[in-house]
């Protein structure tokens, strides 16, 4: 089992973005020393709910801060970007980290960005799947061209080469942030694991796993290709000598962040939207996750593994908006959650 942290930069009512932004570096410093496998970042804009406008910028930082840990993006939005731009940093951050960078990718959702950075509604309702085989063939070939609806350009040569790194892999993996059976046919296909959210429970995730499978058979997968597949859960994980402590930690923290975060978004064509209710939203996530003793969330990691096949995690630490309490609870989790696991 391989767990990781989920590092939003949660700007928390009352902080600055240089505040959430300091937290999240120390949240991969930390998270290197306490012995977690991965560092997760995510990418928003515009928005207090995440402020890292560039989760490849933010994992090189973290990549030449770090020794040992892996970085990975969770995820990088496709339709904002140039699909050939992100190949390039990927194959820069894996070249030069020894092999240490996943780029996880998704659809994003219908914000105000796509205005922002040109790319139009269009990039997000039907781009995703031309922009993702762009990228693929990018980090997978010696030299790359198109013909598509959105990208058409001639031959070039792929500099550099993300098998030029002195690895055992050709090139980082890539994960794909999975929230539909469209999008997890999409994986399916094309070989490659999910990032499932932190929204949905074991039945569901269990369920989204058994239809990536069906489909990565009906595309001709092979028996290893599907046993291997490491997909990732995200969650959230709150530490404390009780179960009302750690409830209590993000009850008080989280509805303010949520509640101020998500009512920033800006939809790019007006369109209505439906909003959670933040406090019982927190409350829904200490029901799904390792919210607890580190007893209990020893035992809510390997339940979770055991019952959706998932044995890869990405948990938000952060919950508590505090940067001591942040530091300690990974270290909690690093020195009693852990060794219970291995």
């Amino acid at each position: 089992m391989r767990v990781g942290s989920f590092v939003l930069a949660a700007q928390y009512p009352g902080q600055g973005a240089g505040e959430a932004l300091h937290r999240a570096v120390r949240c991969a410093e930390v998270a290197d020393e306490a012995g977690l496998d991965t560092v997760w970042l995510a990418e928003h804009h515009f928005v207090p709910y995440g402020t890292c406008p560039s989760a490849v910028t933010l994992a090189a930082l973290l990549l030449g801060r770090t020794r040992r840990v892996r970085v990975g993006t969770a995820v990088s939005v496709l339709p904002t970007v140039h699909p050939v731009a992100l190949g390039e940093q990927a194959a820069l951050l894996h070249v030069t980290s020894g092999g240490r960078f996943t780029l996880g990718v998704g659809r994003g959702g219908p914000w105000v960005d796509l205005e922002v950075f040109g790319t139009g509604l269009g990039a997000y309702e039907r781009g995703f799947p031309e922009s993702l085989d762009l990228l693929l063939r990018w980090l997978r070939e010696p030299s790359v061209g198109a013909s598509g609806e959105r990208y058409a350009f001639r031959e070039v040569p792929v500099v550099p080469r993300p098998s030029d790194a002195l690895t055992e892999t050709p090139g980082p993996e890539v994960v794909v942030a999975c929230t539909s059976p469209k999008s997890v046919r999409l994986a399916a296909e094309r070989g490659l694991p999910m990032l499932l959210g932190m929204h949905v429970g074991d039945e569901e995730k269990a369920e989204m796993v058994a239809l990536w499978r069906r489909h990565a058979r009906e595309s001709g997968r092979s028996p290893g290709e599907i046993a291997a597949a490491g997909h990732v859960s995200a969650g959230v994980c709150q530490l404390a000598d009780s179960r009302p402590d750690a409830v209590e930690t993000l009850l008080k923290a989280m509805p303010g962040w949520l509640k101020w975060g998500l009512e920033a978004h800006v939809t790019v064509d007006g369109r209505a939207r439906a909003m959670r209710d933040p406090y019982a939203y927190t409350e829904l996530l200490c029901g799904l996750h390792p919210v607890g003793t580190p007893r209990l969330a020893a035992d809510r990691l390997a339940a979770t593994a055991e019952r959706t096949g998932i044995s890869r995690f990405a948990l938000l630490v952060e919950g508590s908006g505090d940067l001591g309490a942040t530091e300690e609870n990974l270290r909690r989790l690093g020195a009693e959650v852990l060794p219970q696991l291995r």
